[in-house]
């Protein structure tokens, strides 16, 4: 093989220079791979700086000779399509794999070879890597807050009634399919906090009394979770479509509104309605601390909804209206059965993207004294007995919060997939 045919990699030269280019890539990584995970430089016979660089030089040039446009070789052409575009996207690509093979030694020693799980208390934390014990011991209070350890039983049972019925859709005959946007609109909410009030606030039915600011975990980002995406769905959409509306007056409020909300931090907005919000209602009005920052949550993220729908409606060719209106439909029954379903379906992947920042948004509600799972790690890390240990906190809170938004982000693909369309 000649210089000049390495230099120019075509498909004349196709099988020589993807046999050569993947053996020096495997090479690279092999290099790293060994003195990642067993401390063996196979190039120590070299000059320091040579040996460190040469692993990444042999895998530039073995993406340079795979480099290969339309080769007809399926995972070649895809591999060159998206990470081996051309020498910089390969230095990028070379770069972080080589940086996930040195983090991922440390990573596991820390979080499992050299982990401690068993006794207690800190004291049985005696090796270098995370102190799972502790996450062991505050496991309750990060699930469940300050809620009673004998009371417990009563959140776990209110989650588990909710989630067996939010699966009734799954069951539900196809006679009675067309009310299951009913029963998930308005009665499942109505349901759920009917069976939060009782059940987990107790004070009914011989259940003792357990005020709000006892609740807290994991759960309560469930709880501020689900009914602000619940209450600011509905809202978003009305203000999506009075903002695209000719009547002035509820155009104009749909904007101001829309801009009001989106121009101010959910942080500002939470302690305006833990605070001063209390103070312009009368004195013998009460209304729970939870209740206002569902509320605020709600307003604020409503406001994003809105502009996402928006987004949906103007997408959708005039056509549409056109051919709504020339079938006899008035305004509600052309949006209810003809643009919002379109509308919708359109905007699946941008919905899902305000719902994910909603729940991350949630660990703010800390500042206004409710301690769900970000907050009850921040009480856990300032006690005295288990001081020096908020790493393990914060990882174990970014493993729960990623799974539920993975959960919710693959929900969504298969939404889209289900009401993919050809358009």
């Amino acid at each position: 093989m000649s210089i000049l045919n390495l230099l120019n990699p075509s498909k004349d030269n196709l099988q020589s220079n993807l046999y050569l280019g993947s053996f020096l890539v495997g090479i690279s990584l092999l290099d790293v791979f060994l003195n990642s995970f067993l401390k063996l430089n196979i190039t120590s016979f070299l000059p320091s700086i040579i040996s460190i660089l040469l692993p990444f030089f042999l895998g530039m040039f073995g993406l340079h000779l795979m480099r290969i446009e339309f080769s007809g070789i399926k995972n070649l052409d895809r591999l060159n399509k998206n990470i081996n575009t051309n020498n910089f996207n390969a230095a990028l690509t070379l770069l972080i794999i080589f940086l996930i093979i040195k983090a991922i030694p440390p990573v596991i020693s820390w979080m499992i070879l050299d982990a401690n799980i068993s006794g207690d208390s800190k004291d049985a934390c005696t090796g270098s890597g995370a102190c799972w014990t502790y996450i062991k011991v505050w496991f309750k209070r990060f699930m469940y807050g300050m809620y009673p350890n004998e009371q417990i039983w009563r959140v776990n049972l209110a989650f588990i009634f909710l989630v067996v019925l939010a699966f009734v859709g799954f069951i539900t005959p196809q006679k009675y399919r067309n009310l299951l946007t009913l029963y998930y609109v308005v009665i499942y909410p109505i349901i759920a906090f009917i069976l939060i009030y009782y059940l987990i606030s107790g004070g009914e039915f011989g259940l003792e009394w357990v005020e709000t600011g006892a609740w807290g975990g994991l759960s309560l980002t469930f709880i501020v979770s689900f009914f602000s995406l619940i209450f600011c769905f509905p809202l978003g959409m009305a203000l999506a479509l009075g903002r695209r509306t000719e009547l002035p007056i509820i155009k104009y409020v749909s904007v101001g509104f829309i801009e009001f909300w989106r121009g101010v931090p959910l942080i500002t907005v939470l302690f305006m309605s833990s605070v001063m919000f209390p103070m312009f209602l009368p004195e013998d009005f009460f209304m729970d601390k939870l209740v206002r920052v569902i509320i605020a949550i709600s307003l604020f993220e409503a406001a994003y909804v809105a502009e996402v729908i928006r987004g949906g409606l103007q997408a959708l060719p005039r056509g549409q209206y056109d051919a709504a209106k020339s079938l006899g439909m008035g305004y509600w029954k052309m949006h209810i059965f003809v643009i919002l379903p379109q509308a919708l379906k359109l905007v699946i992947p941008g919905m899902a993207n305000t719902f994910l920042a909603l729940v991350k948004d949630t660990p703010l509600i800390f500042v206004v004294g409710l301690a769900e799972l970000a907050g009850m790690l921040q009480m856990a890390k300032t006690n005295p007995k288990w001081l020096g240990y908020a790493m393990e906190g914060y990882v174990f809170a970014a493993i729960i919060f990623w799974i539920i938004c993975y959960a919710m982000s693959k929900y969504s693909y298969n939404l889209e997939l289900k009401y993919k369309t050809d358009r």
